[in-house]
């Protein structure tokens, strides 16, 4: 199982920007980044493959949000744009997917200990 340590998160208003990067302590194929709000099951956000070519967004954060990896560095990040109160979870980075394309919580085999993102209006 890959160690991921995920960071970045903390309290933001409506509009602002977060960027939140996931360190990997080996190789990991597909990685992602899945959220979990208060009373709410966990939800898929976004998806990338090894080389970084290929990605995808749920498409609640489609045009908002990137994805994006730096395998020198076994590093994932998310980039979060405009975000909204609605996007108030703990994110969670997830590694070793089975699949980038349309993945859910379940296709993923390791993840991070998760960081608190919180958007206020």
């Amino acid at each position: 199982q890959v160690q991921l340590v995920d960071s970045g998160g903390g309290l933001v208003q409506a509009g602002g920007s977060l960027r939140l990067p996931c360190a990997a302590s080996g190789r990991s194929l597909t990685m992602g980044w899945v959220r979990q709000a208060p009373g709410k099951e966990r939800e898929f956000v976004a998806a990338i493959s090894w080389s970084g070519a290929n990605t995808y967004y749920a498409d609640f954060v489609k045009g908002r949000f990137t994805i994006s990896r730096d395998n020198a560095k076994n590093t994932v990040y998310l980039q979060m744009n405009s975000l909204k109160p609605e996007d108030t979870a703990v994110y969670y980075c997830a590694g070793e997917g089975s699949r980038w394309y349309r993945p859910g919580p379940g296709d993923f085999g390791s993840w991070g200990q998760g960081t608190q993102v919180t958007v206020s209006s």
